[in-house]
């Protein structure tokens, strides 16, 4: 599978430079091992701009609509470069124990904690679920915060910001519910500041 991520990277690559070229800023704080990455999603390009920010040292395993997954050949690229899929609507143990899955073998699992884009020019506002904080949590592993300005510019360097990673603190031995809303509402905090950096 990092054979073929490898080589659609390299394909995809010059053609989205080209027309969306980015700046990352923060690149060194991606950890080695296992961590959460989450960030805001305002439009579908968000995972690449983040994909290439990470560059190719860094696989990330974003998880997606089912729905997508099931699109001809398009689903089929998108399992085989590490994309998993989540059923909206709905509480899928399947992808959380995949998530789990990669976070305890080191991987990187891209996860969008408000669950849909969601855009702040046209007056969207945010419903972040708790489902980043549990794994976090549960697995033991960093959260990585990350910000992509909403606004990507045709053919100008679009920033993309990645925080520091941090551990999220629980009283209880799994962590509840109360907690997981604490951790979230935290969590969007720390995203929403690193927009400053993009300035």
């Amino acid at each position: 599978m990092r054979m073929f991520y490898a080589v659609i990277y390299t394909i995809i690559w010059p053609f989205f430079n080209l027309v969306h070229p980015h700046r990352a800023i923060g690149r060194e704080h991606i950890p080695e091992g296992g961590v959460l990455v989450c960030g805001n999603h305002t439009s579908l390009s968000d995972p690449l701009f983040l994909a290439f920010a990470f560059h190719k040292k860094y696989q990330l395993r974003p998880m997606a609509k089912a729905e997508l997954l099931r699109v001809p050949f398009i689903g089929w690229i998108l399992k085989r470069v590490g994309v998993f899929g989540v059923e909206r609507g709905k509480s899928d143990v399947g992808a959380i124990k995949q998530a789990m899955k990669y976070l305890k073998e080191g991987e990187k699992v891209l996860l969008y904690p408000e669950g849909t884009r969601v855009r702040a020019s046209r007056g969207e506002e945010s419903e972040p679920k708790t489902g980043a904080a549990m794994l976090a949590v549960r697995c033991g592993v960093p959260i990585l915060p990350v910000y992509v300005p909403e606004k990507k510019r045709w053919f100008g360097r679009t920033p993309v910001v990645i925080g520091e990673p941090y551990l999220p603190h629980v009283e209880s031995r799994k962590g509840t519910q109360e907690e997981y809303e604490a951790i979230t509402a935290d969590l969007m905090a720390r995203i929403r500041a690193l927009e400053v950096q993009t300035i």
